[in-house]
Protein backbone atom coordinates (compact mmCIF):
# COMPACT_ATOMS: atom_id res chain seq x y z
CA UNK A 1 0.00 0.00 0.00
CA UNK A 2 2.72 2.37 0.93
CA UNK A 3 4.54 1.95 -2.33
CA UNK A 4 1.38 2.52 -4.28
CA UNK A 5 0.58 5.71 -2.42
CA UNK A 6 4.08 7.14 -2.98
CA UNK A 7 3.92 6.44 -6.69
CA UNK A 8 0.54 8.16 -7.03
CA UNK A 9 1.80 11.22 -5.10
CA UNK A 10 4.82 11.47 -7.40
CA UNK A 11 2.66 11.38 -10.50
CA UNK A 12 0.26 14.01 -9.16
CA UNK A 13 3.12 16.41 -8.41
CA UNK A 14 4.08 16.56 -12.09
CA UNK A 15 2.23 19.42 -13.83
CA UNK A 16 2.10 19.78 -17.58
CA UNK A 17 2.53 23.49 -18.47
CA UNK A 18 1.93 23.15 -22.21
CA UNK A 19 -1.87 23.78 -22.12
CA UNK A 20 -1.40 26.80 -19.86
CA UNK A 21 1.20 28.30 -22.20
CA UNK A 22 -1.12 27.69 -25.15
CA UNK A 23 -3.91 29.58 -23.41
CA UNK A 24 -1.59 32.48 -22.52
CA UNK A 25 -0.37 32.80 -26.12
CA UNK A 26 -3.92 32.67 -27.47
CA UNK A 27 -4.97 35.42 -25.03
CA UNK A 28 -1.95 37.51 -26.04
CA UNK A 29 -2.84 37.19 -29.71
CA UNK A 30 -6.47 38.07 -28.94
CA UNK A 31 -5.50 41.26 -27.09
CA UNK A 32 -3.06 42.33 -29.80
CA UNK A 33 -5.66 41.85 -32.54
CA UNK A 34 -8.50 43.58 -30.70
CA UNK A 35 -6.50 46.59 -29.53
CA UNK A 36 -7.59 49.77 -31.22
CA UNK A 37 -4.78 52.13 -31.97
CA UNK A 38 -5.64 55.78 -31.43
CA UNK A 39 -3.88 58.23 -33.69
CA UNK A 40 -2.60 61.25 -31.82
CA UNK A 41 -1.41 64.57 -33.15
CA UNK A 42 1.85 64.56 -31.18
CA UNK A 43 1.26 67.48 -28.82
CA UNK A 44 -1.23 68.24 -26.06
CA UNK A 45 -4.15 70.27 -27.40
CA UNK A 46 -6.95 71.95 -25.45
CA UNK A 47 -9.78 71.57 -27.98
CA UNK A 48 -12.78 73.90 -27.98
CA UNK A 49 -16.20 72.48 -27.04
CA UNK A 50 -19.09 71.97 -29.44
CA UNK A 51 -22.50 70.39 -28.94
CA UNK A 52 -22.54 69.22 -32.57
CA UNK A 53 -19.17 67.44 -32.49
CA UNK A 54 -19.21 63.96 -34.01
CA UNK A 55 -16.48 61.30 -34.05
CA UNK A 56 -14.33 60.85 -37.19
CA UNK A 57 -12.72 57.40 -36.96
CA UNK A 58 -11.65 57.51 -40.63
CA UNK A 59 -9.10 60.29 -40.13
CA UNK A 60 -5.89 59.42 -41.91
CA UNK A 61 -3.74 62.41 -40.94
CA UNK A 62 -3.87 64.51 -37.78
CA UNK A 63 -2.70 68.13 -37.92
CA UNK A 64 -2.27 70.00 -34.64
CA UNK A 65 -1.98 73.73 -34.06
CA UNK A 66 -0.58 74.67 -30.66
CA UNK A 67 -1.39 77.81 -28.71
CA UNK A 68 2.10 79.15 -29.57
CA UNK A 69 1.32 78.91 -33.29
CA UNK A 70 3.38 75.86 -34.22
CA UNK A 71 1.95 73.31 -36.65
CA UNK A 72 2.47 69.56 -36.16
CA UNK A 73 1.62 66.79 -38.63
CA UNK A 74 1.44 63.27 -37.13
CA UNK A 75 3.77 64.19 -34.27
CA UNK A 76 6.39 66.12 -36.28
CA UNK A 77 6.72 69.90 -36.46
CA UNK A 78 6.09 71.33 -39.94
CA UNK A 79 6.49 74.83 -41.34
CA UNK A 80 3.16 76.54 -42.02
CA UNK A 81 4.07 77.12 -45.66
CA UNK A 82 4.88 73.42 -46.24
CA UNK A 83 1.89 71.89 -44.43
CA UNK A 84 -0.16 71.46 -47.62
CA UNK A 85 2.30 69.33 -49.62
CA UNK A 86 3.29 67.32 -46.53
CA UNK A 87 -0.32 66.43 -45.73
CA UNK A 88 -1.18 65.77 -49.41
CA UNK A 89 1.65 63.24 -49.65
CA UNK A 90 0.30 61.36 -46.62
CA UNK A 91 -3.40 61.23 -47.57
CA UNK A 92 -4.95 58.79 -50.03
CA UNK A 93 -7.72 59.79 -52.45
CA UNK A 94 -10.50 58.84 -49.99
CA UNK A 95 -8.61 59.84 -46.84
CA UNK A 96 -9.49 62.68 -44.52
CA UNK A 97 -7.56 65.19 -42.45
CA UNK A 98 -8.51 66.35 -38.96
CA UNK A 99 -7.09 69.62 -37.66
CA UNK A 100 -6.82 69.91 -33.89
CA UNK A 101 -6.50 73.59 -33.09
CA UNK A 102 -5.83 74.64 -29.51
CA UNK A 103 -8.52 76.77 -27.88
CA UNK A 104 -6.00 79.63 -27.50
CA UNK A 105 -4.56 79.47 -31.04
CA UNK A 106 -5.43 82.17 -33.55
CA UNK A 107 -8.26 81.66 -35.99
CA UNK A 108 -6.15 83.17 -38.76
CA UNK A 109 -3.57 80.38 -38.45
CA UNK A 110 -6.33 77.74 -38.52
CA UNK A 111 -7.81 79.21 -41.69
CA UNK A 112 -4.34 79.48 -43.28
CA UNK A 113 -3.57 75.82 -42.53
CA UNK A 114 -6.95 74.72 -43.89
CA UNK A 115 -6.41 76.77 -47.07
CA UNK A 116 -2.94 75.33 -47.64
CA UNK A 117 -4.25 71.77 -47.20
CA UNK A 118 -7.14 72.38 -49.61
CA UNK A 119 -4.84 74.07 -52.15
CA UNK A 120 -2.72 70.91 -52.08
CA UNK A 121 -5.74 68.91 -53.29
CA UNK A 122 -7.19 67.52 -50.05
CA UNK A 123 -10.92 68.25 -49.86
CA UNK A 124 -11.95 66.20 -46.82
CA UNK A 125 -10.78 68.45 -43.95
CA UNK A 126 -12.43 68.69 -40.52
CA UNK A 127 -11.72 70.64 -37.33
CA UNK A 128 -11.66 68.68 -34.06
CA UNK A 129 -13.73 69.70 -31.06
CA UNK A 130 -14.63 68.17 -27.72
CA UNK A 131 -18.28 67.23 -27.35
CA UNK A 132 -19.78 69.55 -24.75
CA UNK A 133 -23.17 70.71 -23.54
CA UNK A 134 -23.16 74.30 -24.66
Amino acid sequence: MRRRRMQSDGEAAEINLTPMLDVVFIMLIFFIVTTSFVKESGIEIDRPESSAASPRPDAQVMVAISNEGSVWVDGKPVDTHRVGPVVASMVSAEGSVVIQADRNSTTGLLVEVMDRIREAGVDNVAVAATRGSR
